[in-house]
């Protein structure tokens, strides 16, 4: 459905695209995920044929964007993360004229989508706070017949039962065999929804694929809780991080291990008749989080773009 290589954008010496790869297949929930900066909104940018790329390769179902911008707006519906309306239209009114805009509005599906996002169409867009403005852009993207919806932070503003109703609206929409494009700050959100996620950085894809694949080679986190102190984990290789903590009279110990060396760790850890024993995969945040942390230039480097190309 997406295709992008090796894509360059430059704001004079800037590059908000350095080389950037992405690949949504279809009928996927693909995230895509960097901090403020990173070239996110960028890729969307050229992904809806709004800028010229300097270099690289775009196209969305088969076609470059921006020679064909009517063409592949006519296939997907968009959600940006900062909504302005016509403030003296009504809610209703700026979702038919959005709806308009992209041409296949489904005017049952439009009613639905307004109840379940408990918005008031009858109120003028003035008087609207910014998670309404939301929903109005929600209700009308959603309620379009796309192969394809972009969603750039599309729950900015929306409260906690808002932001699970827009979850179930695109596990749906996945059942359907739609192809959603999830970009978000919401990581929690991004790893309950997503098939593959890609992350980004200064412009640069530094890891893609399935959550499965991201976690392969990282290493899992192990919490065990037993009647007395374990045998020493210092000599099993793989293991770090290693504590030990005692509570009401039982031990805690708490340590990290590199996956080749679990079954050895179990093995330790099971002559210690343990009470209790997690095993635990690194979450998406701490995945993301680690293409970070390790390098202070990046994160400097992103904290410039930031506000400035994004």
């Amino acid at each position: 459905m997406v295709r992008a290589s090796r894509l360059v954008k430059r704001y004079g010496r800037t590059r908000a695209l350095d080389g950037l790869d992405l690949d949504v297949q279809r009928g996927q929930v693909h995230g895509f995920l960097g901090p403020n900066g990173a070239g996110k909104s960028t890729t969307i940018k050229a992904l809806l044929g709004q800028l010229r790329l300097h270099a690289g390769s775009l196209t969305a179902f088969g076609l470059d964007p921006w020679r064909n911008a009517p063409r592949v707006h006519g296939r997907l519906a968009y959600v940006p993360g900062d909504v302005s309306l016509g403030p003296g239209l009504t809610g209703g009114e700026c979702i038919d004229v959005l709806g308009r805009f992209q041409g296949s509005q489904d005017l049952r599906r439009r009613d639905e989508l307004i109840e379940r996002f408990e918005l008031d169409p009858t109120k003028r867009a003035r008087t609207y706070s910014k998670g309404n403005r939301q929903k109005v852009a929600l209700v009308a993207a959603l309620a379009c017949v796309a192969e394809l919806y972009v969603f750039d932070e599309p729950t900015s503003g929306l409260d906690p039962l808002m932001e699970a109703e827009f979850q179930e609206v695109v596990r749906e929409l996945r059942a359907q065999g739609g192809t959603v494009l999830l970009s978000s700050h919401i990581l929690a959100e991004v790893e309950a929804l997503c098939d593959a996620v890609t992350i980004i950085r200064s412009g640069r894809t530094v890891a893609s694929g399935t959550l499965d694949e991201l976690r392969a080679g990282t290493t899992l986190a192990v919490q065990a809780v037993t009647p007395g102190q374990v045998p020493d984990l210092t000599r099993v290789p793989g293991v770090t991080h290693l504590k030990s903590t005692s509570d009401s009279g039982a031990i805690r110990t708490e340590l990290t291990v590199a996956r080749r060396a679990l079954p050895e760790v179990l093995d330790v850890l099971a002559r210690a008749r343990p009470s209790d024993l997690v095993v635990t995969p690194p979450s998406l945040e701490q995945l993301f989080l680690g293409h970070y942390e390790d390098d202070t230039h990046h994160i400097a480097e992103d904290a410039r773009f930031a506000g400035a190309v994004s």
